[in-house]
């Protein structure tokens, strides 16, 4: 079993649990001989959502949780008192190694503070940032943080930027991944307080490819391959990019159907616009991953249905594979001996 990925699924996360979960596990496991999943939850109701299915029950397993933490529950109080729900179990199987990873599509605060408490931080790194894979016009770009730090520190910011180049050069292959921090100019003197005073920290790392400061409006660019931001910067990015997309979609649709010509003008493009359509969707990522703990934690996005669950957990086969988690500590380890 040692080749085998396993990942802790929380199967009542998200508007669409437990069946878009579990159909997206099932799917996974179809497609990858050498992954386990558990799917965490209420055994009455995953059974249900599998009865008439068929599916490889070694690879795929219940494990029963009797609580649910909702997404309205203060995440501390939750964490502290629900011990038997899905989130809190899930968490429990990544730290004592019965499980590579854990996905949820659950309370955002719940998964944080879990994260940090049960799971832990690698050494050397102070607060673990969200970072999902956004689109861009070259491809894609990691936005690291967008909504675990409100409040960050420019040491924070110059964590989150030697994660992010890791993740992106072993993770998705960028080769020397290009840097840059969010600012309302491209002038280093430009800023506020954060922006100024991370700018000398991240200029002088020899660990990163800073390239300086970012606005907003280059981002769909793909001018860099790390968006360096504290999370309400991020956050506002990323629901902004959320909003947008669809809003282009639906206006794209709305054109197309408007009249005859456009709808046979629209039936020669649609191969075509079907695929670009497809890169700027968020269910081709799979959730963002809650960089910087000792095990993995995903967080997918709340309406996830299917095919985002099923991305997530390829995204913790690749995240294994590649010797992410080793890499980080090595990385942060090195940096804590030559601070000390």
């Amino acid at each position: 079993m040692s080749d085998f990925v396993k990942v802790a699924l929380d199967a009542h996360g998200g508007d669409n649990a437990p069946k878009e979960v579990v159909k997206g596990a099932i799917n996974a496991i179809k497609d990858n001989q050498n992954l386990i999943v558990y799917l965490v939850g209420i055994e009455e109701l995953i059974k249900k959502e599998l009865e008439g299915v068929e599916y490889d029950a070694e690879r795929l397993k219940i494990v029963n949780a009797t609580e649910i933490i909702a997404m309205s529950e203060a995440p501390v109080s939750a964490i502290r008192k629900k011990k038997n729900s899905s989130i809190v179990i899930g968490l429990q199987m990544v730290k004592n190694k019965e499980a590579d990873a854990f996905v949820s599509c659950g309370s955002t605060g719940a998964i944080l503070v879990g994260g940090q408490v049960i799971v832990g931080r690698i050494k050397g790194v102070d607060r673990p940032p969200l970072a999902p894979l956004i689109p861009t016009a070259k491809g894609f770009a990691l936005l690291i943080d967008c909504g675990a730090n409100v409040d960050s520190k420019p040491i924070n910011l110059l964590q989150f930027a030697k994660m992010g180049s890791i993740y992106m050069n072993k993770m998705m292959g960028v080769e020397n991944p290009k840097v840059g921090i969010v600012n309302i100019g491209a002038e280093e003197e430009k800023g506020n307080a954060l922006v100024k005073d991370t700018f000398p920290l991240l200029k002088g790392c020899p660990e990163i490819n800073f390239i300086g400061s970012i606005e907003a409006r280059d981002i769909p660019n793909g001018d860099v391959d790390v968006i360096v931001c504290d999370a309400f910067v991020g956050n506002v990015i990323l629901k902004l990019y959320e909003g947008l997309s669809a809003t282009l979609i639906s206006k794209i649709k709305e054109s197309m159907l408007s009249n005859a010509r456009s709808k046979i003008g629209g039936a020669l493009v649609k191969p075509a616009l079907r695929g670009t359509v497809k890169s700027f969707s968020s269910s081709e990522y799979g959730g963002a991953p809650l960089l910087g703990l000792k095990g993995l934690v995903v967080k997918g996005h709340g309406n996830s249905k299917a095919k985002e669950i099923k991305n997530a957990l390829n995204q913790c086969i690749r995240f294994k594979q590649s010797g992410m988690l080793e890499l980080m500590s090595e990385s942060f380890a090195i940096t804590q001996i030559q601070e000390d």
